[in-house]
């Protein structure tokens, strides 16, 4: 694991505005907010190649707290390199405020070596064999089905769903991803993949803070790297972002909750498909909504567009009882709102052009070793997930955001799976809120 802060300088076009640290920005800006004075007198009495001197008088004389104006330092961006796709999966969770971008399975090498050690992740010294040798067997099974899926689509053109008058450039790049997007089940989830994120300071404590307070050895190894990267940005604002009990406490009590559904639920079966959508519409009796779905929602020229009151009052959750981790990665990076799921295995999804039966032997022996991983109360059964799990998950927000995520996730070129999913939630929100059907745009995925 390789943590790296990256500090953003001004382009040649800013070189007449005042250049300002992270936290020099912060403290001028809360001085600002006490002041009557405009920015360029407050500047004036700054020394801006001496920040230090500055930024401890400022806040000294206006008494902020540091999580007050940890908001204001602007996006420190942090890459993380060689991280879990768990670990990336937790980091999303986590940094609901961050901007940010994760490795693609398409771009990813698929092999034992790019696997962190096993003592790394806290897999116990006596499985680390078993675990090793697992992990080789769904490197083999994605390798193998991968192949085949791409000498399957080149004999048979009409498998990838392709534009009309697609440039050959374009037939074999849909084609590969026909048999990547197939594959991908089987990936571990102890894969490496590579994390950049955009956040604030404020932010960035509470994530390190978060991730410290972790059961898991590489998600505190993680805190440590990114608060030592992020002091020397940051120095005063990060100073609280250690391990709290309120945080290890929910923790503990979160692994618990999993471990137990996991053990009841733990399946190598495919979960039918299970849609739950409640809306929620009510207003205060002084404060009615009195705009119709019409009216929010069809000014729009694309997905982009704002919408209004009527659906940015509207509260929306939706929740899936099979979302496969692979779909799970992205889903849980849509922002707005709240997302939750027990990160269990109560089944395991492969697509239609996958057999079940023709890999029983390697997914019974990847849900032994989850249970004895479950049954020892270990958190590092994480790592025995391949992406094909299919886990419960929950998104509560608004309904614009929900109207947006399910126009996306339908649309051009989306992923199969995410359509089946997003198109589900949609039939449900409809006929809940049936005003809603003639202005919510759902795509065909095509082509993929």
């Amino acid at each position: 694991m390789k943590v790296t802060g990256l500090a953003l300088v001004p382009p040649p076009s800013a070189a007449d505005l005042p250049k300002v640290t992270p936290e020099l920005l912060a403290s001028v800006l809360a001085r600002y907010s006490r002041s009557n004075e405009g920015i360029h007198k407050i500047l004036e009495k700054v020394d801006l190649a001496n920040p230090d001197e500055s930024i401890d008088r400022i806040l000294k004389f206006v008494d902020y707290g540091h999580a007050s104006i940890g908001g204001l330092t602007g996006g420190l961006a942090i890459a993380l390199d060689d991280v879990s796709m768990w670990l990336a999966y937790k980091v999303f969770e986590i940094a609901q405020m961050a901007d940010g971008q994760e490795s693609s399975t398409r771009y990813i090498t698929m092999a034992a070596t790019n696997l962190p050690a096993p003592e790394e992740i806290g897999i116990p010294a006596d499985l680390a064999p078993r675990w090793t040798a697992l992990m080789a067997r769904s490197f083999a099974a994605y390798n193998a089905e991968y192949a085949r899926l791409d000498q399957a689509a080149q004999a048979e053109p009409g498998l990838v769903r392709l534009p009309p008058n697609a440039k050959p450039a374009v037939v074999t790049r849909l084609r590969k991803n026909y048999a990547l997007d197939r594959a991908r089940y089987f990936i571990p989830l102890a894969t490496r993949t590579n994390v950049g994120l955009v956040q604030s300071s404020r932010m960035w404590a509470t994530t390190v803070k978060h991730l410290d307070s972790l059961p898991m050895p590489e998600a505190q190894a993680a805190a440590k790297l990114i608060r030592e990267e992020l002091i020397k940005i940051s120095p005063r604002l990060m100073r609280h972002s250690s391990a709290e009990k309120s945080y290890q406490a929910q923790a503990e009590q979160e692994l618990a909750e999993s471990l137990k559904l996991g053990l009841a639920r733990l399946s190598t079966q495919p979960l039918a498909d299970e849609v739950w959508v409640k809306v929620d519409r009510d207003t205060p009796p002084w404060l009615r909504e009195e705009q119709s779905l019409a009216e929010a929602l069809k000014h729009r020229a694309n997905r982009y567009g704002y919408q209004g009151k009527a659906t940015r009052r509207m509260r929306v959750t939706f929740a899936w009882n099979n979302m496969a981790i692979a779909e799970l990665r992205d889903l849980n990076r849509h922002r707005t709102g709240h997302r939750c799921t027990p990160l269990i295995q109560a089944g395991f999804y492969l697509p239609p052009e996958i057999a079940h039966a023709g890999h029983a032997a390697l997914l019974d022996e990847q849900a032994a070793l989850t249970r004895e991983l479950m049954q020892r109360g270990s958190p590092a059964y994480v790592y025995s997930l391949l992406l094909g799990a299919q886990t419960p998950f929950e998104h509560s927000t608004q309904a614009d955001k929900f109207i947006y995520e399910a126009e996306l996730r339908t649309g051009m070129g989306a992923h199969y799976r995410y359509a089946e999913h997003l198109s589900a939630a949609l039939r449900e929100f409809n006929r809940q809120v049936p005003e809603a059907r003639d202005w919510v745009i759902e795509g065909t995925a095509e082509p993929e």
